[in-house]
């Protein structure tokens, strides 16, 4: 699309995005949240709720959650933002330093990297927001207390589970590993509470995040205005911070993979994974753990000393599952069949829980499994065999780096997919080989995957690195 004209003209009839305040309460139907945003007479007001569980501390100072329902906000108003692009947002609600402007502005900057590309909108980062904050502070004079024992700390972890094979991977291996795991959800559906269950995990032990789109954006978008893809991890990380805080756990654990950092651009920093990505990551981190140690959002610095062994210090941001490729966690989430019937990783069928058969990531996932996975099975699970469905021509070109894009999907690098579909014909040499690949040309990777070789990158700890390469040697001796 060229929608350049669109941009110029919406911003030029709507100047300013306001986030003009936030609010929560509980009740006892949990913790509600509600932001407040405006642009040129149009109110925005999304909500989301992080359900009642006897496990949440309703005792969280005022304060603390003052930062972490601020900064929600600052990532939720994107997907408002990006309705019309407004050149300048105004925080009214809050303050902040020229750190936390910058790491916002990159966030937004790279995590719209996709939404810029498809719309055709040759946009800089130096001029596409600028960033102002009022002179109301948020107040910030409770402490991240931890609540449990160091030992237990130490062994708890919050896994968000997406309903795919790559969340299963971390519960089950840390699960296995004596963890302590307390599973977190954002707006429950099939998958994700099959996949909870199939791990032994009632509903009322999940931590339940529901949260809503205003329909005043799906009207705009509607009408024409601007739409496209927003950071949506991003979003997830920072309520995962919430949820450290209401239930004492630091640990946060991800599944995201080395995969994640290549872009989906050919040549450019475009990526559809940015906020997944270790980058990202790491920036995530040093915010959270450099936004109570300085007089940022209106904290006194005669304040800071006593928030310095605070929970937010303890807090624990990471992928578990960084150091593996694509290859890898199909390869370990291949032992797990107790989920292989209920696991989804398809968009387009998300609402309905199935797998879609039509897109590029039905098409990836049935790849990067089908070393792995035998096909008589793998046709079961996805309802068909996809390497013999010629309609996706296109996109397993796309996944095999004949196109200029890869697809805008969470999927794995073109070495994997090349790595992998090599093993498959390997695999199947004896039977008659799919119809994609009949005149596929498959080039060996410049580096082939070692399936038990750990990458020397994330942030994990050595204990936590250990549980990965026992896992990855297993399966290779």
């Amino acid at each position: 699309m060229n929608n350049t004209a669109k941009y110029d003209d919406l911003r030029q009839r709507y100047p300013l995005f306001e986030y003009v305040d936030y609010h929560y309460r509980w009740d006892d139907g949990g913790l509600h949240l509600r932001f407040d945003f405006s642009m040129g007479g149009v109110e925005f007001h999304p909500e989301a709720l992080v359900e009642a569980r006897p496990f949440l501390d309703r005792n969280v100072a005022p304060g603390v959650l003052d930062h972490l329902v601020f900064d929600i906000g600052m990532i939720e108003l994107i997907s408002y933002w990006k309705c019309a692009c407004p050149p300048t947002v105004k925080v009214s609600c809050g303050s902040l330093t020229d750190e936390q402007t910058a790491f916002w502005r990159k966030l937004y900057w790279n995590g719209l990297g996709e939404f810029f590309y498809t719309n055709g909108i040759a946009e800089t980062p130096d001029a596409f927001m600028r960033v102002e904050s009022g002179k109301r502070k948020v107040e910030s004079k409770g402490i991240f207390e931890i609540r449990n024992p160091k030992s237990e700390i130490q062994n708890s972890y919050l896994v968000p589970i997406g309903g795919g094979k790559d969340s299963v991977v971390t519960l089950e291996l840390l699960r296995r590993a004596g963890k302590t795991i307390r599973p977190l959800i954002m707006n429950p559906r099939g998958a994700t509470v099959e996949c909870a269950r199939v791990g032994g995990f009632g509903m009322d032990e999940v931590l339940v995040i529901r949260r809503t789109i205003d329909p005043v954006l799906l009207e705009l978008n509607a009408k024409g205005y601007l739409n496209g893809h927003t950071p949506f991890s991003a979003m997830l990380a920072f309520y995962t911070r919430l949820a450290s805080a209401l239930t004492g756990i630091p640990n946060v654990a991800l599944s995201n993979e080395s995969s994640a950092n290549e872009s989906t651009v050919r040549g450019t920093s475009v990526n559809h994974q940015y906020s997944k990505s270790l980058e990202f990551e790491d920036d995530f981190r040093d915010y959270c753990a450099n936004e109570l140690m300085c007089n940022c959002a209106g904290v006194d610095a005669s304040a800071t000393d006593a928030i310095t062994h605070s929970h937010i210090d303890a807090f624990n941001y990471f992928s578990f599952l960084r150091p593996l490729s694509e290859l890898q966690i199909a390869m370990l989430f291949s032992r797990f069949t107790a989920y292989h019937d209920v696991f989804r990783s398809c968009n387009a069928g998300s609402k309905q829980d199935i797998w879609c058969g039509h897109c590029a990531k039905c098409l990836f996932a049935y790849i990067i499994l089908s070393p792995f996975v035998e096909p008589d099975r793998l046709n079961a699970i996805f309802g068909k065999s996809m390497l013999d469905d010629t309609t996706l021509e296109h996109e397993f070109r796309q996944l095999l780096g004949e196109a200029e894009t890869k697809p805008s999907e969470c999927v794995g690098t073109v070495g994997e997919v090349h790595q992998a579909l090599r093993m498959t014909v390997e695999r199947w040499s004896k039977e008659k080989r799919p119809k994609l690949l009949e005149s596929v040309q498959l080039d060996k990777p410049e580096q082939l995957i070692k399936l038990d070789r750990l990458a020397p990158i994330g942030n994990l700890s050595e204990e936590e690195r250990q549980i990965l390469q026992q896992a990855c040697t297993e399966k290779t001796n």
